[in-house]
């Protein structure tokens, strides 16, 4: 597998993250203070666009890496539970970095 594979997902994943993050204080502004409409409906488009994007590039992945179909559904789901994506990001990582061609993972210190 290349290596850009990985790292689309990543920074989408990331991205994702922080859009969702961002939309959830938008409508905290919105429903707790009544302000910020127009504010939280454009995050809310892009987080929906950036969202299609990284189930895109999650799917793309997890078919490279051969993924068991609830392993998959996970990391696709992630991007809608706020902080989730952060840490699915990273064990996502750690077990598809050795899948990647030309990146030797480091060996383990005793």
């Amino acid at each position: 597998m290349k290596s850009s594979v990985l790292t689309r997902y990543r920074v989408m994943a990331y991205v994702t993250a922080v859009m969702l993050l961002v939309l959830c204080t938008c409508m905290v502004f919105k429903y707790g203070f009544e302000m910020g409409e127009d504010v939280t409906f454009a995050v809310s488009q892009a987080h929906g666009v950036l969202y299609i994007i990284y189930l895109i590039f999650a799917f793309d992945l997890g078919s490279k890496a051969k993924w068991p179909f609830g392993k998959l559904l996970w990391v696709l789901l992630s991007g809608t539970i706020p902080l989730a994506a952060f840490f699915v990001e990273r064990k996502v990582v750690r077990e598809t970095l050795p899948l990647v061609s030309g990146v030797r993972p480091e060996p383990v210190k005793a």
